[in-house]
């Protein structure tokens, strides 16, 4: 016995300091933004655990604790080519932001659930951009990120998904449209330019004419107009000669010139 207990003393050390390692490894610390998914001999264990410092018993034989991070991902969505409902072919691409709520479902419902979601991303946006015009992508692309949004959060939302926001970034138009945009951009503005002064032709002409109506009834006051004029015209280091004739005179001439009736 004596003899036994002489071979056991000096393996108790190297004993109990496996042991303690070996217990030491069955803690685990989850951060404030993380979760753990443990799965008990193949079997999920309810409510995930963390954020703070648990014990796994004997992983990874009896426990298995898959990792979820709750932050927000901002997703990028590659380029894809679409072709719109007025066939113009475009390359759009898009960043989604999205974050798992639920942490058994994102584990449990779907293998990879942010593989799962950047396919999903990616259809849709091909989906959405390819059943509007191009003058709605340019125009109303805040309303197509809410259309994103809206079926992209109702497809992930079974895998404890949310998405929380979508933005498309990036259009991009062949050459042969951007000329086609920039010459119909340039008609516009002669268009309009053009429109403009019409318009201020016509209202120049309506305030000619009121003013003719105004001279008429009131002969001095074109006698003074006459008179500004020929201020304007004798300015400071102007070269014209003006010789200013009475404008009584003018009207006798014209009269005498006139036929009698």
């Amino acid at each position: 016995m004596m003899g036994l207990l002489s071979l056991l003393i000096p393996l108790a050390l190297p004993i109990t300091i496996f042991l303690g390692i070996y217990l030491i490894g069955w803690l685990r610390v989850l951060s404030e933004y993380e979760r753990g998914v443990v799965f008990r001999l193949g079997r999920i264990v309810k409510e995930p655990v963390g954020p703070g410092l648990f014990i796994l018993l004997a992983p990874p034989v009896i426990d298995r604790m898959v990792k979820i991070d709750l932050r927000t991902i901002a997703l990028d969505v590659p380029p894809q080519d679409v072709i719109t409902s007025d066939n113009v072919s475009i390359r759009v691409n898009a960043v989604v932001y999205y974050r798992v709520t639920d942490p058994v479902k994102a584990v449990t419902e779907i293998e990879d659930f942010a593989y799962g979601t950047s396919q999903m991303a990616q259809t849709t946006l091909r989906s959405v951009v390819g059943q509007g015009h191009l003058d709605d992508l340019l125009s109303k692309r805040d309303k197509i990120n809410e259309e994103i949004k809206t079926i992209l959060d109702s497809q992930t939302e079974r895998w404890g998904v949310e998405v929380s926001n979508v933005e498309v970034k990036n259009v991009d138009l062949p050459e042969s449209m951007q000329r086609a945009m920039a010459k119909q951009a340039e008609a516009e503005r002669e268009r309009r330019a053009k429109i403009i002064a019409a318009e201020g032709e016509f209202q120049s002409a309506q305030k000619l004419t009121e003013a003719a109506d105004l001279m008429e009834d009131h002969p001095i006051a074109m006698r003074l107009r006459y008179l500004q004029t020929a201020v304007e015209i004798g300015v400071e280091k102007n070269t014209t000669i003006f010789f200013p004739v009475p404008v009584d005179m003018l009207e006798n001439i014209s009269k005498s010139f006139s036929k009698p009736d």
